[in-house]
């Protein structure tokens, strides 16, 4: 049977002998993709192999998502897991799958990672009656959603809907910002991410300070793995729908100008060749004999 998820043993460390007690889950691809569904069983399979041990768990997430329910079964799980979950976002963690990072108590971010939320989709077919209340289920299964991720981020519920209509893609740093991630994943392992706040220009007035390079970073931006620019305090937030519908608003804005059809080539009736035969034969019957 194949899973979605996988358990790994970790190798003792000598410089942390408490390493090898940290066991870590691996959750990568379609989630239920084949077998969360096609198995009765699989829920309590997972479940068993979740409790099958104790202390802390690190889940190296790397999903596009899959099934809701499927997600939603993980999610409780994993709150209901006695120890530490810590989620580290090594690709992406996109639909589905960012719901299930949202229940960990720490979630650490890659700083090429991706997280992305959008509203549940399905398939109907039927009258109207059948797909009013295909819609009133996805309604149902937002709110459930934005019920996670409130709890994780703390915005409205009127900010998060607003974010997930609009399919909205975020990178750490955004992710940070906005309290769907807690951390900046590094490259030693060690989740970390500590941004002091700007300072403010009247820390500037004195002349010993504007004699500085203004260029060098302060202390904060220098234990991070890559420097901060004034202009990137924050991360990128995109929007795939309203990218979309920018750019269809551009393209109708202005209609193109009309091709121009190029005037039709005159005829010029051809010049006449020779003499015509009617002047020969006046000439033959005007001269003399």
């Amino acid at each position: 049977m194949r899973r979605f998820w996988n358990w790994l043993t970790p190798e003792p460390h000598n410089d942390n002998p408490d390493a090898d007690s940290v066991r870590v889950l691996r959750i990568s691809g379609t989630i239920a993709e084949e077998s969360w569904f096609d198995d009765d069983i699989t829920p309590a399979i997972f479940a068993a192999e979740l409790n099958a041990g104790s202390g802390p768990v690190t889940i190296w997430l790397n999903s596009p998502g899959g099934d809701v329910v499927a997600a939603a079964q993980i999610y409780n799980m994993f709150i209901d897991y006695p120890g530490t979950v810590t989620v580290n976002i090594d690709g992406i963690a996109a639909s589905a799958a960012s719901v299930i990072a949202m229940a960990a108590s720490t979630v650490a971010m890659s700083p090429v990672s991706m997280l992305m939320i959008h509203n549940p989709a399905t398939m109907a077919v039927g009258d109207k009656d059948e797909l009013a209340r295909a819609m009133s289920m996805l309604e149902s299964v937002k709110d459930s959603i934005i019920n996670a991720y409130q709890l994780k981020t703390g915005l409205s519920r009127a900010k998060l809907s607003k974010l997930m209509d609009a399919e909205t893609w975020m990178d750490a740093r955004a992710a940070i910002d906005m309290g769907f991630a807690d951390e900046l994943l590094t490259g030693e392992r060690n989740p970390m991410f500590a941004v002091s706040p700007e300072k403010p220009d009247d820390d500037l007035d004195d002349d010993e300070d504007e004699a500085d390079s203004p260029d060098e970073p302060d202390d904060d931006e220098k234990r991070l793995p890559f420097p901060l620019t004034k202009n990137e305090r924050l991360g990128v937030v995109f929007s795939r729908r309203a990218s979309e519908q920018k750019l269809v608003a551009h393209l109708t804005a202005t209609s193109p100008p009309k091709p121009v059809r190029p005037p039709r080539a005159t005829i010029q009736p051809a010049a006449p060749l020779g003499r015509r035969v009617c002047d020969l034969y006046a000439e033959l019957i005007n001269q003399p004999h």
